[in-house]
């Protein structure tokens, strides 16, 4: 059909199909996402991010799964380091697993309310290294 020498397609439902399927996916994922818990403050180590997640979250008392995650400029991950967790000083360090090079590292360590209540990370990055803490929010 024209119309002012414009053309308006008559579109079907295929051509509807494929705008409306992105859109919707897109909706409903944002929607799902909900707001990311933080089990402890994001702390800066030599110009990368390190973060700290817990499983289950927020971290109950007995073993829990941690991960680290570290993030250099504009987000990219940092891969090429030593990471190791603990969460009292008697204990001995426990080098995490690095899932494959997204700058991700997974452990697990005993928490509980008191001494066990900080999380201690231990990174080994170019020939330095740092610990870094991370006061932990129990789940009551």
């Amino acid at each position: 059909m024209r119309l002012n020498n414009l053309v308006i397609a008559k579109t079907g439902f295929k051509e509807r199909y494929r705008l409306y399927v992105p859109f919707v996916l897109i909706v409903g994922l944002t929607a799902c996402g909900g707001d990311p818990s933080q089990d402890a403050p994001v702390q800066k180590w030599q110009g990368m991010e390190v973060r700290v997640e817990s499983r289950p979250s927020p971290p109950s008392p007995g073993m829990n799964e941690f991960l680290v995650m570290t993030t250099g400029e504009h987000g990219r991950p940092v891969y090429d380091m030593i990471v190791s967790l603990r969460t009292d000083d008697h204990d001995e360090w426990k080098q995490a697993i690095q899932d494959g090079q997204v700058g991700v590292y997974r452990r697990a360590a005993d928490v509980e309310p008191g001494t066990r209540a900080v999380l201690q990370v231990q990174i080994k990055h170019n020939g330095t290294e740092s610990i870094l803490r991370f006061p932990l929010n129990l789940a009551r």
